[in-house]
C-alpha cells in the first residue's frame, strides 16, 4: 500500500497541474507575464475567484509531519552563496546574485499554495536575467551592465526588459526579507499576519487591483506557522540563520534599488 505521504505527493502533483491550467486561463489575456504585472480586468475577476478558490483549496493540505532533517537550515545554501556575490572591486556579480535568488526558491516552496504566484514571478525574472547573462557572460558579468545597456538603447522600460526583471526580482526579495523579519520579531503573529504586513510594506504600493486581490486570496492559505518553522529548521538554528539572511541579503537589495534609482528605473508600477 502507498504511504500517506506518497499519496499526498501524488495528489499535490495533480492539483498543481490543475492550478497551472486554471492560472493560465486567468492570465491568458495579459501580454505581460508575471504576478507583478497583471492587467486589471473585471472579466478576469470572476475567473480569478472561481479558479483560484478551487485550486488553492485543493492545494491547502497541512504540511507533512514526516520531516526529513537536512544539514543546517533551508537558508544554508543562500548564506553560503552570498559570500560570492561581490567581486573584489565591490561590484555586484550577475551569476552569484542570481544563484542566491535561486537558492531562496526552495524556501518559498515551503509556503505551498500561498506563495505560488510569487514564486512563479521570481522564477520568471531569474530566467530572464540569466538568459541575458548567458548570451554574453563576459559583457554581462556585472549585474548592472545589462541595465546600463538597456538604458543606453532606450529599452529599459519595456515589460520584457532585464531592467524590469531586476526591479521586480528585487522587490519580491524585499518582501521575502520583510516576511522573515516579521517571523523573527513577532513570534505571536500568525503566518497570515506576517505575510500581509510584509506585503503592505513592500509590494503593495507597486501592484494594481488584480495583483493585490490575488495576493489577498493566496494569503488565506498561508501554512501553520509552527509546522512551517519546523520544516525550514532542518538540523540547524533557524532563528540565527533567519537573522543572518535578513541582515546579509537586505544590503544587496538596497544597492539594487539605489542603482535603479540612479538611472530613473526604481519607480515603475505594474500596468
Amino acid at each position: 500500500m502507498l504511504r500517506t505521504t506518497t499519496i499526498r505527493t501524488l495528489m499535490r502533483s495533480l492539483y498543481f497541474f490543475l492550478f497551472q491550467f486554471s492560472a493560465q486561463t486567468v492570465f491568458s489575456h495579459s501580454k505581460l507575464v508575471g504576478f507583478s504585472r497583471i492587467h486589471p480586468n473585471q472579466k478576469l475577476k470572476s475567473k480569478l475567484d472561481s479558479s483560484f478558490s478551487l485550486c488553492f483549496g485543493l492545494l491547502s493540505f497541512p504540511l507533512s509531519a514526516e520531516i526529513v532533517r537536512m544539514e543546517g537550515t533551508v537558508f544554508t545554501p543562500s548564506l553560503e552563496g552570498m559570500k560570492h556575490v561581490k567581486a573584489e572591486d565591490g561590484k555586484m556579480l550577475t551569476k552569484p546574485f542570481l544563484d542566491v535568488c535561486k537558492f531562496i526558491l526552495p524556501v518559498i516552496d515551503k509556503f505551498g499554495a500561498a506563495m505560488m504566484l510569487v514564486k512563479t514571478d521570481i522564477g520568471g525574472n531569474i530566467s530572464r536575467l540569466e538568459a541575458k547573462y548567458l548570451s554574453n557572460p563576459v559583457e554581462f558579468n556585472h549585474l548592472y551592465d545589462m541595465v546600463q545597456a538597456e538604458v543606453q538603447d532606450k529599452t529599459a522600460k519595456g515589460s520584457s526588459s532585464c531592467t524590469n526583471g531586476l526591479l521586480w526580482l528585487t522587490r519580491a526579495m524585499d518582501f521575502i526579507v520583510a516576511l522573515f523579519r516579521n517571523l523573527l520579531e513577532h513570534p505571536d503573529w500568525t503566518m497570515s499576519q506576517a505575510c500581509t504586513d510584509s506585503y503592505s510594506k513592500t509590494l503593495k504600493q507597486w501592484h494594481g487591483w488584480l495583483a493585490s486581490s490575488s495576493f489577498t486570496v493566496a494569503m488565506k492559505l498561508a501554512p501553520d506557522r509552527k509546522k512551517f518553522m519546523d520544516v525550514i529548521a532542518g538540523g540547524g538554528d533557524i532563528n540565527t540563520d533567519i537573522e543572518k539572511f535578513c541582515s546579509t541579503f537586505a544590503p544587496f537589495l538596497e544597492e539594487n534599488h539605489k542603482f535603479l534609482e540612479s538611472v530613473g528605473m526604481d519607480n515603475l508600477k505594474a500596468s
